[in-house]
C-alpha cells in the first residue's frame, strides 16, 4: 500500500519560482517540486548539495489541489545601495569590513575579505533591482506518495524541523502547519477527498455554484512539462517532470463550515 503525506501550504504570501533568472523571480500558479524539495531539504537538515535531495524527487510522486489559488502580487524590490563614509569617491576595491551604510556583498572574495559591488559611476555601494512575484492569500494541499519507510521520515522532519520551513523565499511563512497528515492509497483519489482548513471553508461557503477543484498531478504520459525537479540546488539544474490537469467536486459538507471565532 502506497504511503501519502499532506503539506498544507497556506499564507499570505508564497512563491514557487519556476523560470526565475537574476532580476526576474516568477512565481508558478502552484507549488512546485523543487519548492516542496527544498522545504523537506530544509526540515531534514540537508545542505544544498545532499543528494537525498534529487534522489527524493525520484522516490516521491507529487499533487496539489488549489483549494485558493489567490491574487499574483507584482513587487518591485531594491536591495543594496547607502554610502561610505568620508572617503566614499576613492578608487578601487571596496570590502565588507569598511564602515558604511547599505551595499550588497559580491561573490569575490579575497584574503578572507568580501568586496563590496560598486557603482562604476557614482563609487558608491550598488542597488541590486528585482521584480518578484508572489502569490496573496492562496491555499494549497500538497500530496506526496511513496513507501511507507520514506514517507514516514518526512513526516517527521515536518513535524520537527532542523531548519524553518517557508513557502518558496524565506519571507514567506506559513499560516498554518504545514503537516496535514499521513494517509495511505491512491494519491489522486485520497488528495480529492481531504478536508479544508476553516479558513478555505469559510471562503467556499460564499461562492456559489458548485465547486471545482483543480488538480495537478505527476503523469509520466502526460504532454506539459515542468522544469521544476531539481538534480543540483547549489548548481540550479533542474530536469522536467511531465504533469496533467484534473478537476475534482468535494463533498457539499465542506462548503458550508464556519469560523468558530469571538468576531463570528
Amino acid at each position: 500500500m502506497t504511503a501519502i503525506i499532506y503539506l498544507r501550504c497556506e499564507a499570505p504570501l508564497q512563491a514557487w519560482g519556476l523560470r526565475a533568472r537574476w532580476g526576474q523571480r516568477d512565481t508558478a500558479s502552484a507549488p512546485t517540486k523543487s519548492g516542496i524539495l527544498g522545504m523537506l531539504a530544509s526540515a531534514s537538515g540537508w545542505s544544498r548539495d545532499d543528494r537525498q535531495i534529487a534522489e527524493l524527487g525520484a522516490a516521491v510522486q507529487m499533487a496539489v489541489r488549489v483549494d485558493l489559488p489567490g491574487t499574483q502580487l507584482d513587487d518591485y524590490h531594491t536591495t543594496g545601495g547607502g554610502r561610505f563614509g568620508a572617503t566614499e569617491q576613492r578608487s578601487g576595491a571596496r570590502y565588507h569590513d569598511e564602515p558604511y551604510i547599505g551595499g550588497v556583498l559580491s561573490a569575490i572574495e579575497t584574503r578572507g575579505r568580501i568586496k563590496v559591488k560598486i557603482n562604476e559611476t557614482t563609487r558608491l555601494p550598488e542597488t541590486d533591482v528585482s521584480n518578484r512575484g508572489y502569490l496573496a492569500d492562496a491555499s494549497f494541499l500538497v500530496g506526496l506518495c511513496g513507501d511507507e519507510p520514506t514517507i514516514t521520515q518526512l513526516a517527521r522532519a515536518v513535524r520537527h524541523p532542523v531548519w524553518p520551513l517557508f513557502l518558496g523565499r524565506k519571507a514567506c511563512v506559513a499560516a498554518t502547519p504545514v503537516f496535514a497528515g499521513l494517509d495511505e492509497g491512491d494519491l489522486i483519489t485520497r488528495l480529492s477527498v481531504q478536508p479544508p482548513t476553516q479558513r478555505v471553508a469559510l471562503a467556499w461557503s460564499a461562492m456559489r455554484g458548485d465547486l471545482a477543484l483543480r488538480l495537478i498531478v505527476e503523469d509520466p504520459l502526460a504532454d506539459t512539462l515542468h522544469p521544476d525537479v531539481p538534480l543540483d540546488l547549489r548548481r540550479r539544474v533542474f530536469t522536467t517532470r511531465a504533469v496533467r490537469e484534473l478537476w475534482c467536486s468535494l463533498p457539499a459538507p465542506y462548503c458550508a463550515v464556519r469560523l468558530d471565532t469571538l468576531e463570528g
